[in-house]
């Protein structure tokens, strides 16, 4: 079990290399804090994750890119622990910073 999933008492969901997230362009760029991640249930071949860097939000049909996880995972492998989080679950992290917390309106389709 993963150490961040036992912390928070769930079991892990992991995220498959091959399953595509929905990532917005800023998490690419190395030093753009925060990172926030939001899991919905997996559809498809969809691991149900999408991800952002900053403060901004945007519902831009083309916010979000289709990337498969073991790119972002080499991006930015500070996520890859949180990527074990199973659907309904969010994250916010940067240097020093962590919050966690389920988030049921998630799982609503």
């Amino acid at each position: 079990m993963s150490e961040l999933c036992e912390r928070f008492g769930v079991v892990p969901a992991g995220a498959e290399a091959l399953a595509v997230a929905g990532v917005a362009r800023g998490v690419r760029e190395a030093g753009v804090w925060p990172l926030n991640g939001l899991r919905h249930p997996m559809e498809g071949d969809t691991c149900g994750w999408y991800l952002w860097a900053g403060e901004e939000f945007s519902w831009d049909a083309d916010f979000f890119q289709p990337v498969h996880v073991e790119h972002l995972r080499l991006w930015r492998p500070e996520v890859s622990q949180y990527l074990a989080l199973p659907p309904g679950w969010r994250f916010l992290i940067a240097p020093g910073y962590e919050d966690v917390w389920y988030d049921e309106g998630l799982l609503r389709v």
